[in-house]
């Protein structure tokens, strides 16, 4: 090896010591005097990721089982199997749920499988067909899907929905959508007529909560669950105010029939909107499913409506059938905790809060309302 090549090696196992030196110096520092995290590591943080844990030294309380025992007036299929609905049911029963309502969508050959499945507890769930939207383009329309709506009532049903419409048209039932209709089309008021004549409630989804419709940017406080459900990008469909006027012009038409507005009417960020429909429309009623998130960051004037509304408000889910999805249900509508969170519920960044009901709000919004709707029997 010639004398350069030594030079170079020896050079390079200098460096190498030396770099070991500076590195053993540096982690012997005090923690106060190590490098700070640089900007672009904090910078990089994405929104999804954002999981916060409360560091608030206050009350938590833990309900394992609901004050009064609950009719759940918005929840879905989905039990896949005898296994599945034998461990719902018995969930019900550690958590305090006396009955399910099943908002199956469906008609025909699929609503009666699902009614034969439920049906082996008939107690404890209460199953709601669809509107059979086929053919929703010609003459016909309306004689045919009133004769089947009763014939799912003579199978079983004691009510319709969930329809659902989000500003292109009603598309919630199975299995034919119908876009281009809104529920105070023409076309609807014979079977929204008949509903009145049988005496079982239409529950309907309309609109989706505000934050879908503005803009996806810094601006947006539901952004986190905003993106998932955009409707801001969609084109030629009814913006929310729209919306919840098909409604209004549904109820107002039909005096007989009674609603169910699922989700507060989507107007959980204003619900001086609902608390109007109230005031004008005594055949209308709301259900608080899938919008505790939505709702549990403004606690006092949630407390007020219920107040003011209880006895058109009524208890549901939408959120599954797990015993920890009911029972974080509980502790914000029965406690007044502060500031904590349920990641593995909503998507949102805001913090929960009770709303601290009284117990006889409580007990007319988790069981007497749903009594006045689908009668005592």
């Amino acid at each position: 090896m010639n004398d350069i090549a030594k030079t170079i090696r020896i050079m390079a196992f200098a460096v190498i010591i030396f770099s070991c030196q500076e590195k053993k110096v540096e982690t012997d520092r005090p923690a106060e005097l190590l490098p700070k995290p640089k900007e672009k590591e904090i910078s990089d943080l994405k929104l999804k990721d954002f999981n916060p844990v409360s560091v608030y030294k206050v009350p938590q309380t833990n309900i394992v089982k609901a004050r009064y025992p609950i009719i759940d007036l918005h929840s879905h299929p989905y039990a896949k199997n005898a296994e599945q609905l034998q461990q719902w049911v018995q969930t019900m029963d550690e958590v305090g749920v006396d009955k399910t309502t099943i908002l199956t969508y469906a008609t025909g050959a699929r609503f009666d499988s699902l009614y034969k499945v439920y049906a082996q507890y008939p107690d404890r769930f209460i199953l709601f067909c669809g509107f059979d939207y086929t053919g929703y383009d010609q003459p016909d329309f309306a004689a045919r899907a009133v004769a089947e709506l009763e014939r799912c009532v003579k199978v079983g049903a004691r009510g319709v929905g969930e329809l659902g419409d989000k500003g292109k048209g009603l598309f919630y039932s199975k299995p034919t959508p119908a876009y281009g209709m809104h529920i105070d089309d023409p076309r609807m008021e014979p079977l929204i007529e008949k509903c009145g004549e049988l005496g079982i409630p239409i529950s309907i989804h309309v609109a989706e909560p505000i934050w879908m419709y503005l803009k996806m940017d810094s601006l947006n406080d539901g952004l986190m669950n905003a993106y998932k459900w955009r409707l801001d990008n969609q084109p030629d469909i009814l913006d929310h105010e729209e919306m919840v006027g098909t409604l209004e012009n549904a109820v107002r038409k039909h005096p007989g029939t009674t609603f169910i507005a699922c989700h507060y009417a989507n107007s959980s960020y204003d619900l001086g909107i609902l608390g109007n429909l109230f005031d004008r429309y005594p055949n209308l009623y709301a259900d608080i499913s899938a919008r505790y998130a939505e709702t549990a960051p403004i606690p006092r004037r949630v407390n007020k409506f219920f107040n003011q509304y209880q006895d058109r408000l009524v208890y549901g889910t939408d959120m599954g059938m797990n015993n920890t999805m009911y029972r974080v249900t509980f502790r914000i509508l029965e406690t007044e905790d502060e500031h904590f969170y349920a990641h593995e519920l909503f998507s949102y960044h805001w913090a929960l809060h009770g709303y601290g009901l009284e117990p006889s709000i409580l007990k007319k919004v988790y069981r007497e309302n749903a009594l006045n709707i689908l009668g005592k029997d």
